[in-house]
């Protein structure tokens, strides 16, 4: 499975594996695309869909380090995220568990890597594996590919902005 919204998003799902892979080009350096996913306070400008506000109450990204933050709308909390930094590789790769605390039981493991993709611009890609092809499903039927597409279009203007 194959899909594509927004500009440049690419979401793909191996119908053999449990893995999801998200492709999308950033007009912007590396090393500026890198900062955005891990500097707490852009990471809550542009995470998730524009109907939500991230709320960070813990981000140490760092290798070894973990996180936590929170989705609100109208003041309230909708959903809380949770997980560990397992590699941080400056400017070229984020290694992170991502664990939605609505579902305990489905962590991932994501990777992504940050790519030159000529002219200042970076490709992100980002593999997430999880434990079975019904937890892969539940997550591309939860919505996440509206956070995903609204958030990188929220990450463009922040980008844009400098």
């Amino acid at each position: 499975m194959t899909s594509t919204n927004g500009p440049e998003t690419r979401i793909e799902a191996d119908p053999q594996l449990p893995t999801i892979r998200i492709v999308r080009e950033f007009d912007a350096p590396r090393e500026r695309v890198f900062r955005a996913w891990i500097d707490p306070e852009l990471v809550a400008r542009w995470l998730g869909p524009k109907d939500l506000d991230m709320k960070i109450d813990t981000w140490e990204a760092r290798t070894g380090g973990h996180y936590r933050y929170s989705a609100h709308r109208d003041g309230q909390v909708v959903a809380s995220f949770y997980g560990s930094f397992h590699e941080v590789r400056p400017a070229t790769r984020l290694v992170q568990t991502f664990t939605f605390e609505g579902v305990p039981d489905g962590v991932s493991l994501d990777t992504a890597t940050f790519e030159p993709a000529g002219e200042g611009r970076t490709r992100v890609t980002v593999l997430s594996v999880v434990d079975s092809l019904e937890a892969r499903d539940a997550i591309l039927a939860s919505g996440m590919e509206h956070g995903v597409v609204e958030g990188y279009l929220q990450l463009d203007a922040l980008l844009a902005a400098g």
